[in-house]
């Protein structure tokens, strides 16, 4: 059986959803990827959606904005991804979810859609497994061949670049969406953040010497297909900063300065949208200019992974 994989980003919470189960009160897979779980299920794909959430742990409810509450069934800490932690430990916990799901609902192939950090930490997830593919510890986990990447910051976010400094509140320039979204940033790392904000940043990611680099081979043999969006616009010369989502520029999102060796296999495509709902909510802009609730994405989405069951 082939089965999709929804792996939310940083700072989310999560449920462990299966093609029959989610939460059952509120969002049924979590205000990142309700909308998308569902557009696959109806499209026929076998899906299954990975536990996060903020610090280790596991995830029954989320309080928060757009929360959810009564999970049909909790998964152990070791397998729920820390959406505020460090990249490598998210993989970690990812890889186990993988072979958890491979080894209780027999599956035998899995493609994987993440949403902005989602897309690192699946490619840790993948390094931890073995590359190329994700089928090489114990033969417990079958090859990854495709990957959809939706606002990942492949070279950096707006949150870690702005931390790290390698964005200054000035490359603003006077637009006061995208100053408001800088110094926020900033308070939000602060007060959420267990590592991931300083690994979110070009500093860490890009360059010879960065986590990127580091990942030579894992995507070898897996096709990746990119999904950036560019809402934010108002200074017209591209930069690290512009256009972005309201987290994360389209050149990173795009992977534009990723090298072939990191990222050999990879088909790109930009969309008006802003990162999330909690954007979209934020600049009275409807869900569907959202990343992971655009029905113009969920097409993109649907000609990378092919058609369901």
């Amino acid at each position: 059986m082939r089965a999709i994989v929804l792996v939310s980003g940083g700072a989310a919470v999560t449920p462990f959803t299966t093609p029959s189960a989610a939460a059952d009160a509120g969002m049924a897979a979590g205000n990142t990827m309700t909308a998308l779980r569902a557009h696959l299920l109806a499209a026929g794909h076998t899906v299954f959606t990975a536990p996060a959430r903020v610090g280790a742990g596991v995830v029954r409810s989320d309080d928060g904005w757009q929360g959810f509450s009564d999970v049909p069934e909790v998964l152990p800490a070791a397998m729920t991804v820390n959406s505020a932690g460090r990249i490598d430990d998210a993989g970690t916990a990812l890889a186990a979810f993988l072979a958890h799901v491979t080894d209780a609902y027999a599956v035998d192939a899995i493609d994987i859609v993440a949403h902005s950090m989602g897309g690192l930490f699946t490619r840790a997830a993948l390094g931890a497994l073995g590359a190329p593919g994700a089928g090489t510890r114990g033969g417990s986990t079958p090859p990854v061949a495709r990957l959809v990447t939706l606002g990942t910051p492949w070279t950096g976010s707006l949150l870690g670049d702005v931390r790290r400094g390698d964005i200054l509140l000035a490359d603003a320039h006077d637009d006061t969406a995208t100053a408001a979204i800088l110094t926020q940033s900033l308070a939000f790392a602060d007060q959420v953040s267990q590592g991931a904000a300083d690994e979110v940043s070009h500093s860490f990611l890009a360059g010879d010497d960065g986590w990127n680099a580091g990942q030579r081979g894992v995507l070898d043999d897996i096709e990746v297909t990119l999904v950036g969006g560019d809402r934010f616009a108002a200074y017209e010369e591209p930069s690290r900063l512009w256009p972005h989502d309201g987290l994360v520029a389209t050149r990173s999102a795009l992977g534009e300065e990723v090298p072939a060796e990191v990222l050999p296999h990879r088909s790109v495509h930009r969309v008006d949208d802003v990162h999330s709902i909690f954007f979209a909510d934020r600049f009275d802009l409807p869900w569907e200019r959202a990343l992971t609730w655009d029905p113009r994405v969920f097409d993109i989405v649907d000609a990378a992974l092919g058609s369901g069951a």
